[in-house]
């Protein structure tokens, strides 16, 4: 017999007298128990403790994790913080993961870099039973929906999307309800702050929206169970008509701005494009020859993607009055080559095109307000040229198609207003109806 055999039987005899019920215990369990006995325990405590060591293991990867944060030198750059962690992989085995957060530079310590990755910690632990003790507030819910759906990397999501959405976050979302636990979230309470905030419907029904996308994201990745903003009743009805211009107004418009506005502007009017559209422009989208505009992408701050629907990439016929004045404006800019945007700025050396809202903002509203127009934008020329095209008694599938609607009901309802004149027309032809039986009797 080996001397730890003969130290492990002393401890035995030792602690005998506190335990009723003793097993047979061998040279190979000694062995496999050394660990154990080392620290001064009997056979039964050191049995004991192996089970419970066992269910331990068992267990491993079960608890929450809150991974490592570590510090790392970079050559040649400033030096970054490096989150480390450990996932289920697809063989159902744990993988070791890494990250880079960010530089020393932009997170001061491990806690402002941990701040910046709670989302995927909440990823790392969704199915931890410690996690769905402890509640998750909206604010991180918030940030694991970022780093899902709204990075620069995801493709499935437009920059105009990403922007509006983080816009509505940081604004309204997150200052109201960020410190909410999702649980304390009711149908009830939301509704009442929509109707309390000074906003149009569209924009509280926007809110809405993305707050439901919020749960719906949390479901799916098994954050939370249920959402609540599902009952919450917000409509999107205007409060006031859009602003639409007529045909004269539009004259008095172009006539009172220069060469690069007025072009801007008449082509705008004339073709119904989106200000993502008209600024994405370039000089191969023009066919002089075949008389037509091919919109083929769009442009929301300089960040060049896709058009809105796929039926706004449909192109569109030039009227020869159009084809002359992008002629005119092509002899002015310096900016002649095919691949060169058609209203490129020379700030950026023709690499971008103009700022839209600034050129809104500096030149063409102030035109607008002296001469007596108010509230325009560059979607007022959108809904001009529908309106004036229903003045003009276009078809309305003509119609849907040179505005390039996915549905005819958005042209209708949302985009087209009828004239005055033409609806004073229509109802004197009724009264002349009623009248007719009269004057014939007369």
């Amino acid at each position: 017999m080996t001397v730890c055999a003969i130290a492990c039987l002393g401890v035995q005899v030792t602690h005998t007298a506190g335990h009723r019920r003793r097993k047979a215990i061998t040279f190979l369990d000694l062995l496999q128990f050394l660990p154990f006995l080392i620290d001064n325990l009997c056979l039964n405590c050191a049995c004991k403790s192996c089970r419970q060591f066992s269910a331990f293991e068992g267990q491993k990867g079960r608890f929450m994790q809150n991974g490592s944060m570590m510090r790392t030198e970079r050559h040649g750059g400033r030096d970054v913080w490096e989150f480390r962690w450990r996932e289920p992989g697809p063989d159902g085995k744990r993988k070791h993961r890494r990250m880079v957060v960010g530089t020393t530079n932009e997170f001061g310590d491990e806690v402002a870099a941990r701040q910046a990755i709670a989302g995927l910690h909440l990823c790392m632990n969704s199915r931890s039973e410690r996690l769905n003790v402890r509640q998750i507030t909206v604010s991180e819910l918030v940030d694991h929906y970022r780093q899902r759906e709204l990075k620069p990397g995801i493709l499935w999501k437009t920059h105009s999307t990403k922007v509006t959405y983080d816009g509505y976050l940081n604004k309204w979302i997150m200052p109201r309800w960020g410190n909410y636990t999702l649980n304390r979230i009711s149908a009830g309470e939301v509704e009442l702050w929509l109707r309390s905030l000074a906003l149009a419907k569209s924009s509280c029904a926007k809110i809405r929206n993305i707050m439901s996308v919020l749960f719906n994201h949390g479901i799916r990745h098994e954050i939370c169970k249920y959402n609540p903003i599902r009952l919450v009743r917000q409509g999107a009805k205007r409060k006031k008509f859009p602003t639409v211009l007529s045909a004269s107004e539009v004259q008095q418009l172009i006539a009172s701005l220069g060469l690069r506005e007025r072009t801007l502007v008449l082509l705008d009017a004339g073709t119904g494009l989106r200000m993502s559209e008209l600024f994405a422009l370039k000089w191969r989208d023009i066919n002089f020859q075949s008389k037509e505009i091919s919109i083929t992408r769009s442009i929301v701050f300089q960040v060049v993607g896709p058009c809105k629907t796929e039926a706004s990439q449909k192109p569109i016929p030039l009227d020869a009055y159009l084809a002359e004045a992008l002629r005119t404006w092509r002899e002015y800019t310096p900016y002649q080559k095919p691949d060169d945007w058609v209203f490129a700025s020379p700030a950026t050396f023709g690499k971008n095109p103009y700022w839209g809202q600034t050129l809104m903002r500096s030149f063409i509203r102030p035109a607008a307000v002296k001469i007596g127009i108010a509230h325009i934008g560059w979607h007022t020329f959108r809904h001009t040229y529908s309106t004036l095209l229903g003045a003009t008694r276009a078809d309305i599938k003509v119609m849907q198609e040179l505005l390039r609607h996915a549905s005819s009901r958005v042209t209708l309802d949302t985009y087209t207003q009828a004239v005055t004149i033409h609806k004073r027309r229509a109802q004197s032809r009724v009264i002349r109806l009623f009248r007719a039986p009269a004057v014939a009797a007369a």
